[in-house]
């Protein structure tokens, strides 16, 4: 399989549940496997993480596992059919009072607030956008709409208005039990639905750090950006998360179809702006499904938030669900691989009129500028906590980047950063050892052979998180 930059995230679920199936799905690329707490129960994600845990050791390599928090339930309630199909013009009414199954004259709500944060004129986009309604007049707990385009409607699909404006928090109470669920098994990352402002991230932080803390672990925090809320506040939110996620489905809805592609990639440019790691996701192979192939406007599509520099790319229900999770996988490292062959490397640029005020982050600038022109093989970054690989990442290159770390934890929160491969290295107090160790990594891996030049960094003394201090240039003998 060739070398790819590019991460792939794959969703958990009844499709690519059985280990061997999980494990070849590993083996294709899979760089993160996603468990969506909006289904299941504590038990199965559990279940599951051991599955992934286990799929991974067999397969010879760490992935991380990412817990994606289900957030407030903005959804219609059931009804006493399953669904109903709405025409044009039909008068429907979403009542947070009824307790009652639905019919085709009206619904109840889970979510209660909604008649207080509506008006006359306002317009409601139910299942993803495929269903539109125009409030006509709110009469205390009831919502009288007109529908603008009908559907079938069934249990429990969501509801967004139209610019956004509707106020529930993004951490439930279901949020933070499964925050304790996901911290149990060392998540290794957290995301976080429908944050509004750098305040949500900064409460999930503090929720996810307490409920960690009798690990001795600290989960990455990727912001899923899918609220009109979200988008003015965007650099705070950036500025307080580990990652954001490109969460093209509910922002859509919210803010039209139209202006997505050019936010993509806003927030790509952003996030590699401030060393924050970026996924791409929402519908990338979603003819995949039910096709062995994909379309070639998704290749397109996946080709194209590589070329942005995003660090991952994510599949949701073609893996989930999907007929062909492995095939999708498979399909979706080729399109990587292909669009990273054709970067625009503006290498020199992205270097004109920075400064570096910090030791550890100019050693890993140094290294890459250096074996950029010196055609090395690779850059090793021997490191404790990711940052050097993290900084080094930030910059769209071609040298392969080798991260050797002694921490299991740090190995898989390093599998997300685009163009890092994370190896387990064992720790030495000895620099020398240490780097001869290093060599012999790459050796027995075949990364470099006998004339080959590689840059490596590390820290004196060994083992101190931040404590990048020194480059070397070395020659194969």
């Amino acid at each position: 399989m060739p070398r790819r930059a590019t991460k792939i995230v794959a969703t958990l679920g009844p499709a690519s549940s059985d280990p061997d199936l999980l494990e070849q799905m590993i083996r294709a690329g899979v760089n993160v496997v996603r468990l969506n707490f909006s289904h299941g129960t504590a038990k199965d994600h559990i279940k599951r993480a051991g599955l992934v845990r286990e799929a991974a050791k067999r397969a010879g390599r760490e992935v991380a596992i990412m817990a994606d928090l289900q957030g407030p339930k903005i959804r219609v309630g059931k009804f006493a059919q399953g669904s109903v199909l709405l025409a044009p013009g039909q008068k429907f009414v979403l009542d947070a009072a009824r307790v009652e199954l639905g019919d085709s004259g009206a619904v109840g709500l889970d979510y209660k607030a909604l008649p207080r944060e509506v008006k006359a004129g306002d317009v409601l986009l139910l299942n993803d956008g495929l269903i539109v309604l125009t409030v006509d007049a709110v009469k205390g707990e009831a919502v009288h709409t007109s529908v603008k385009l009908g559907g079938e409607l069934s249990n429990n699909k969501g509801i967004n208005k139209q610019g956004g404006g509707l106020t529930a928090h993004a951490l439930t109470s279901k949020d933070m039990e499964d925050i304790r669920t996901a911290m149990s098994f060392q998540a290794d990352y957290v995301a976080v639905s429908f944050p509004k402002s750098a305040t949500d991230m900064e409460m999930a932080r503090q929720l996810c750090n307490v409920a960690a803390a009798e690990f001795n672990h600290r989960p990455g925090l990727i912001a899923k950006i899918e609220r009109a809320e979200a988008i003015p506040k965007l650099l705070e939110i950036v500025l307080a998360s580990d990652g954001i996620m490109v969460a093209r489905g509910d922002l859509a809805v919210e803010v039209g179809n139209a202006i997505v592609p050019a936010l993509q990639k806003r927030m790509i440019k952003l996030a590699r702006e401030h060393d924050r790691v970026v996924i791409t996701a929402t519908q990338m192979m979603e003819s995949m499904i039910s096709n062995p192939v994909p379309t070639r406007a998704e290749v397109s599509d996946v080709a194209n938030a590589v070329l942005d520099g995003t660090d991952a790319v994510m599949l949701s229900a073609e893996t989930a669900t999907g007929k062909y999770p492995l095939e999708t996988v498979i399909e979706m490292a080729k399109i990587c691989h292909a669009a990273e062959q054709h970067e625009d490397i503006a290498f020199e640029a992205n270097f004109a009129g920075k400064t570096f005020s910090r030791i550890d982050q100019s050693i890993a600038m140094g290294a890459l500028f250096t074996a950029h022109h010196l055609g090395a093989k690779a850059i090793v970054a021997m490191t404790e906590s990711g940052s050097t690989a993290l900084w080094m990442s930030r910059q769209l290159v071609h040298v392969p980047i080798y991260a050797l770390t002694a921490k299991v934890a740090t190995q898989r929160r390093m599998a997300l950063y685009r163009n890092v491969r994370p190896l387990l290295m064992d720790s030495s107090a000895d620099r020398d050892t240490a780097l001869t160790e290093a060599e012999n990594h790459l050796k027995n891996r075949g990364i470099v052979q006998t004339g080959d030049v590689y840059a490596i960094t590390c820290g004196e003394p060994m083992g101190s998180p931040g404590g990048t201090n020194m480059l070397k240039i070395c020659q194969v003998s």
